[in-house]
């Protein structure tokens, strides 16, 4: 039986999730869903994930209506700290070329069939100048994946990424009044920009590995260790004459289509279909949070 040649294009993560809570005084029926489960399909596989809980306590785990892994717990006794400490190892490859296609396929009942609800529009921000101003920026694009491109680069053109600059629940009128925010909000405005034009776009949750192996801090063993933030970016349902349209992932904090360092958890219509983790507990304690993630470029497990 032959085998094909490794892919020297892939890339091997392992990745640490680390959240510590710490209340005052103790609380109980401390329940949350965990959303930080890397992938598995298209060009990534998850080859191993693992959580520990502290309190210890059994988890439920289920897929959620996007297709987003998502792991339950439930902690009723009375405590004053929980620690979710979860590890993944998961292989990437790069994205394959995009699809290209007019903006006539856009109509096809196949392509409005498969982009369903992620071409559903908001209108937090209707009416505000800017955002009138880049719309039309982005129809001027010649074709679906030009405009998905395009959004990519007129956003960090014209907001400034600053940390502080707004909040989970900030509105995109809040986003555009200030012409400043993150990751999260960026997604949101291109989410907007793609949809105006009837291009299906969804918000994509995941990881990203900021830092080449050359310019890392090398431990012991070569690996290569940075600590980042969760990250988002779009994907965005681009048609191909004759094909299958196909979802495309483009940052708009970094300017252009992703690549085998971004590893992604899941996705949804906004921020709110897939926060890493959302919970709620009894009790009227004043909480102290602590988290971390930290990727590792590694060797191929096994």
């Amino acid at each position: 039986m032959s085998t094909s040649a490794p892919n020297t294009q892939q890339m091997h993560f392992a990745i640490r999730y680390l959240t510590r809570y710490r209340y005052d005084v103790d609380v109980v029926d401390n329940i949350n869903a965990l959303r930080i489960r890397p992938a598995t399909g298209g060009r990534q596989q998850v080859d191993d994930f693992t959580v520990r809980l502290t309190p210890e306590v059994r988890q439920h785990r289920h897929e959620d209506y996007f297709g987003t892994d998502v792991i339950e717990f439930e902690v009723t006794r009375p405590h004053r700290e929980l620690v979710i400490d979860a590890h993944a190892h998961v292989t990437t490859e790069p994205q394959p070329e995009p699809p290209t296609a007019d903006w006539s396929e856009l109509a096809a009942p196949a392509y409005r069939e498969a982009g369903a609800e992620f071409l559903i529009q908001t209108d937090d921000a209707s009416g505000h100048p800017l955002l009138t101003e880049l719309q039309a920026e982005i129809a001027g694009a010649p074709s679906p994946l030009d405009a998905a491109l395009l959004a990519s680069e007129v956003i960090p053109d014209r907001l400034e990424y600053r940390k502080g600059a707004t909040y989970v629940d900030s509105t995109l009128a809040d986003v555009l009044d200030v012409r400043a925010g993150v990751c999260q909000d960026f997604v949101h405005l291109g989410l907007n920009l793609l949809r105006a034009q009837g291009i299906a776009a969804r918000y994509v949750s995941g990881y990203l590995y900021t830092r080449s192996a050359e310019d890392a801090d090398q431990s012991g063993d070569g690996a290569a260790s940075v600590e980042v933030d969760t990250h988002a970016w779009i994907e965005a349902l681009l048609p191909s004459a004759g094909a299958e349209p196909r979802w495309v992932s483009v940052d708009p904090t970094n300017r252009g289509l992703t690549g085998e360092s971004h590893v992604k958890i899941g996705h949804g219509r906004y921020y709110a279909d897939v926060p890493p983790i959302k919970g709620i507990y009894r009790g009227t304690a004043t909480t102290e949070l602590e988290a971390r993630v930290t990727m590792t470029h590694t060797e191929p497990v096994g």
